[in-house]
């Protein structure tokens, strides 16, 4: 039971209780309620309460078909209507209700006491308490008005507005009638007979409660799922335990984010990984890339720096050649990579050294001069290992003509 809940009616038995709709109240935890005796506290004086029509406490003695007769302390019982009762919620013999003297009596005649208005009294003490005190109150739905619901308020006809029915408000009816709901008096007038209720306030702080929790136990790194809210330029919007969450654009894809982005749809369940929790702000990056290895680290330990690859030309271009090497993993040589004295065309086959990855394209950066050198540098350590019959000059000379079929 809530701190703050109020469970009791002024009957002293268990008001409705909404653990949803439909659901069986819970037994009542009298040791944490408000109680008859409470509301009655300090009044002993039975004959003065009586008589200045205060609400008392009264034992059933007799029920018959002229009404309910109750002990008032006099020779003559107390007289309470049979239509202040429903049918089958008659009192029985020795049980004890509220009432209050509505006309006195005499040796002829019975006093009249009314059990209702007593409820009814008892009803606006207990929710004007209730009302400072700002406590949470049980009751249901009775009916559908203009604009909102009739809810009943311990015996009491209170108002709720559609606009405080539920979280944002509501533009119609969505609890049906006998429906058990929770909600705070937000405003009441005991003269003009008015209770305004919200079940928003309390949905509101149910659901600030159920979001700090969940966001208390979200972790950074974990893998989970979600669901696609929205989409814009920016990014994806998305559901993540009832809390809106963001993918930013440079998160969707390493390659082309923009272009995957347009990929997804309204209400797609997406696998993620959570990037940034803000506890303050409530609010949740994830990532999709992140769930699979980035391509530059994969082309480098594929391709280090250095490695010599024979590629060919599929574009030649005016700052540089495009080169296919494998598969769908392409190059680029620019202009000043190019060789000595050697300038690629379009299905060349070309040898070349590897000097990086772009990490805008993916492309991998080739140099055909990178790789004379390089050969070049082998040439030389050939050449200082032994005694060559040729020079040095016709060494180098002879591995041009090779790389580019002769003079």
């Amino acid at each position: 039971m809530d701190n703050n809940e109020v469970k009791l009616n002024p009957e002293g038995e268990e008001s409705p209780n909404i653990g949803g709709i439909g659901e069986a109240a819970p037994e009542p935890d009298f040791s944490q309620e408000m109680s008859m005796e409470d509301l009655l506290k300090g009044e002993s004086d039975f004959n003065e309460k009586l008589y200045s029509r205060e609400i008392i406490q009264v034992r059933v003695v007799e029920v018959n078909n002229e009404g309910i007769f109750v002990d008032i302390g006099e020779k003559k019982e107390g007289l309470i209507a049979l239509d202040e009762f429903e049918a089958d919620k008659k009192p029985a013999v020795g049980s004890k209700i509220v009432a209050l003297l509505e006309k006195r009596g005499d040796e002829k005649h019975n006093a009249v006491l009314s059990h209702r208005k007593a409820r009814e009294k008892l009803s606006w003490q207990w929710l004007e308490k209730a009302f400072g005190a700002k406590e949470r109150i049980r009751g249901k739905i009775v009916e559908h008005v203009k604009g909102g619901y009739i809810v009943d308020v311990s015996g009491l006809r209170g108002f709720m507005p559609l606009s405080l029915s539920e979280i944002g408000g509501s533009p119609k009816h969505y609890l049906p009638p006998n429906a058990k709901i929770k909600f705070y008096v937000t405003d009441m007038d005991v003269r003009a007979r008015k209770i305004i209720v919200s079940r928003r306030q309390v949905l509101e702080e149910d659901e600030k409660v159920r979001r700090e929790d969940v966001l208390k136990e979200t972790q950074g790194g974990k893998i989970t799922r979600v669901v696609v809210s929205k989409i814009i330029d920016a990014g994806i919007f998305v559901r993540y335990q009832g809390i809106e969450g963001f993918i930013n654009t440079s998160d969707v894809s390493w390659k082309n984010p923009e272009q995957a982005v347009k990929t997804y749809k309204r209400g797609q369940r997406l696998k993620v990984k959570i990037l940034r929790i803000d506890k303050e702000t409530e609010k949740i990056n994830f990532g999709l890339k992140q769930l699979t290895q980035n391509p530059i680290d994969l082309l480098k330990r594929k391709f280090p720096f250095k490695t010599t690859l024979r590629v060919k030309i599929t574009e030649v271009l005016k700052d540089g050649a495009k080169a296919h090497i494998s598969g769908d993993i392409y190059g680029f040589i620019s202009e000043q990579d190019y060789g000595f004295d050697f300038v690629p065309k379009k299905d060349d086959e070309v040898n070349v050294a590897v000097l990086g990855v772009n990490p805008r394209t993916y492309d991998l950066k080739l140099s055909m001069k990178r790789f004379e050198e390089i050969e070049d540098r082998k040439k030389i350590q050939q050449y200082l290992k032994g005694s060559p019959k040729l020079t040095l000059g016709q060494l180098l000379r002879e591995s041009t003509e090779e790389e580019h079929g002769g003079i």
